[in-house]
């Protein structure tokens, strides 16, 4: 009755998104609080190597549009607060 088995709990990796286990290297781009610890790419063969780079760019190009998105938001003046149905 004592032994029981506990859900390990997943964290995402704040290079690639990607779920991992906390205080661990991301076993999909091998980062580790934002230094590269593990060169990941060097031991797949080519055509893995191509797919990786590409879903690890647009996973960046996905967290740079997400972030201009939220920097060009401008506070709206009174009139314009006025106009705006909700």
């Amino acid at each position: 009755m004592h032994q029981f088995l506990v859900e390990a709990t997943l964290g995402a990796c704040p290079k690639c998104n990607k779920p991992r286990k906390p205080h661990n290297v991301c076993p999909n781009c091998g980062f580790y609080k934002g230094k590269e610890v593990v060169n990941v790419l060097a031991k797949l063969e080519k055509k893995e190597r191509k797919s990786r780079e590409r879903e690890i760019k647009e996973t960046e190009k996905d967290q740079k549009t997400d972030k201009k998105n939220v920097t060009e938001d401008k506070p709206m003046s009174l009139e314009e607060l006025s106009k705006k149905k909700f």
